[in-house]
């Protein structure tokens, strides 16, 4: 995967996430609101700990995350990342508020879809919290939403992408 431009005007550049790169997801997860905090990581998360870190920084065969920048921005503005098991994958993003409701989460979260899909994934999931239906109807747009169940106070979204 390479650094591509993915939208004509040269707005939004998306790259993937290099293993170890700790600054980018400490600089994207830096943006978030507290809300925004709270919705990703489905509870209070002031910070990041060193694990949490090097988990989310974690890239290989089976774990995968896009990095988007817009414009002239030089820190990055969202994430995604796509964790497969077998020929299923489990797909988070965060978009900084700032850029929110542009698009940037359902371009991440498409490609890495695209890419999955093309490695023989047949569905992904993810767990999302209930009181965020920009994350859901983006699920919606980028795969086939199979079943939507709550777990705890989340939903626990299946969704088919073959």
């Amino acid at each position: 995967m390479v650094d591509r431009n993915v939208t004509p005007k040269g707005g939004l550049v998306v790259r993937p996430l290099r293993h170890g790169d700790v600054r980018t997801v400490m600089w994207v997860f830096e943006r978030l609101s507290e809300r925004s905090r709270r919705s990703r990581f489905h509870g209070a998360k002031p910070c990041l700990s060193r694990s949490d870190l090097r988990a989310l920084a974690s890239v290989d065969r089976n774990r995968r995350a896009l990095v988007a920048y817009v414009g002239h921005d030089p820190k990055p503005v969202a994430i995604a990342r796509l964790v497969r098991e077998g020929s299923s994958a489990e797909i988070a993003f965060a978009v900084a508020d700032e850029y929110q409701r542009r698009g940037i989460g359902t371009r991440l979260a498409g490609e890495l879809v695209a890419e999955a899909r093309a490695e023989g994934v047949k569905e992904i999931t993810a767990l999302v919290s209930a009181d965020n239906p920009a994350a859901v109807s983006l699920l919606r747009r980028i795969a086939n939403v199979l079943s939507v169940r709550f777990e705890g106070s989340d939903l626990s979204i299946r969704a088919a992408i073959a």
